[in-house]
């Protein structure tokens, strides 16, 4: 059963070009992992697997750069709990927007660690899925769904200093935040524009 935290589909389904093959040989070498565009069981498979790549090279920082618009709950719980398992510290760089399960990748990490670009913007909600099936099966879809919930409001009161009452208000509906509200709110730490002020 997936559950998902989305903002919008992302229908992308280009072919990788022989630039982009170029490309990606020459970032094969920096410590920084892509999360980019729907999250599902592939890009948390590609992401969790370079993540536990490069945490077996150094333990030097890793840089996760996030621009998402959300996706399969599951999935961005296999990144966020693989960021947290692997002994090199993560910085988490948000671009563009980092939404629904991109922010619990973000939030996957110390506020202290969370950055972003100037434009990016956040959205927070509850996990959204679709049930359907036989009355008892809607019943226990439902319980789940409920859980999940829970967990998300205590992931990120823990992560924000929020309280669990303030982000049932807030993420009852679609909850978006500009940097400065970002900050204020205790979701992002600080707004960068250039890889130099990571050190």
């Amino acid at each position: 059963m997936n559950f998902r935290m989305d903002a919008g589909k992302d229908d992308d389904k280009e072919k990788q070009s022989g630039l982009g093959r170029r490309m990606e040989d020459a970032f094969s070498d920096a410590r920084f992992v892509l999360i980019t565009g729907e999250i599902n069981d592939k890009v948390a498979r590609d992401a969790t697997s370079r993540l536990l790549a490069l945490a077996q090279m150094s333990d030097d920082p890793i840089n996760v750069m996030i621009s998402s618009p959300g996706g399969h709950v599951e999935s961005g719980d296999m990144i966020h709990d693989v960021i947290r398992f692997i002994r090199p510290k993560v910085n988490a760089i948000g671009s563009g927007w980092v939404a629904s399960a991109g922010a619990l990748i973000f939030v996957a990490v110390p506020k202290e660690r969370r950055f972003c670009l100037p434009k990016t913007r956040f959205l927070l909600h509850e996990p959204r899925g679709g049930v359907g099936g036989q009355a008892s099966d809607i019943e226990i879809q439902a319980n789940e769904i409920r859980k999940m919930r829970e967990r998300f409001y205590e992931i990120f009161s823990e992560a924000t200093g929020q309280s669990i009452e303030r982000l049932q208000q807030d993420m009852d509906r679609d909850f978006w935040l500009n940097t400065d509200e970002a900050i204020d709110y205790g979701l992002l730490g600080k707004v960068i524009t250039s890889v130099n002020e990571l050190n």
